[in-house]
């Protein structure tokens, strides 16, 4: 069994970002998208139009100058190894409580098939918002080049404005 962290949520977030539920190495790391080949913060920082920090607590920061919050869809289920594919038993995070809390959240960012089809099976918004689905910033997602992943990505600069890209 494992669980997920808690959000990362700025003061006024705009884009809530959700993942399925961390690896092993984000894990290990009890960091976000820790995997050196997770794209993860390359294609955030493409997004919002900074260079990538090295630093986890940068990478944060980023995220909270630009009203960016990160979370994911499940807050726990069985699985061995990282694969979304080997997910079982799947508990859904309270995202209904914190889009509720945060009515500056106007879009929601789903990172790839599992976090897409997690998200439609167990919330259902109190309030409107856009969904985005985008492909799997994951190494496992290698259908698609960065710079194809990075296009679609790109979408979300619409719900932050602020003049970004």
């Amino acid at each position: 069994m494992i669980a997920s962290f808690a959000p990362v949520v700025p003061a006024a977030p705009r884009v809530l970002v959700l993942g399925s539920i961390p690896g092993v190495r984000s894990l290990q790391s009890q960091q976000y998208y820790a995997h050196p080949q997770n794209q993860f913060w390359r294609l955030m920082a493409s997004v919002l139009d900074e260079a990538l920090p090295s630093d986890y607590g940068d990478r944060l920061a980023m995220f909270a100058r630009h009203g960016v919050a990160l979370w994911d869809v499940l807050a726990s289920c069985e699985r061995e190894g990282s694969l979304d594919a080997a997910i079982r038993g799947e508990q859904p995070n309270a995202i209904e409580g914190l889009l509720e809390h945060y009515p500056s959240i106007n879009t929601v960012a789903l990172n790839g098939r599992k976090a897409g089809s997690s998200f439609r099976k167990h919330i259902t918004p109190l309030r409107p918002v856009t969904l985005l689905d985008l492909p799997s910033s994951s190494a496992a997602n290698a259908r698609l080049r960065f710079e194809q992943k990075c296009e679609q990505w790109c979408g979300m600069r619409a719900a932050l404005g602020g003049g970004i890209g």
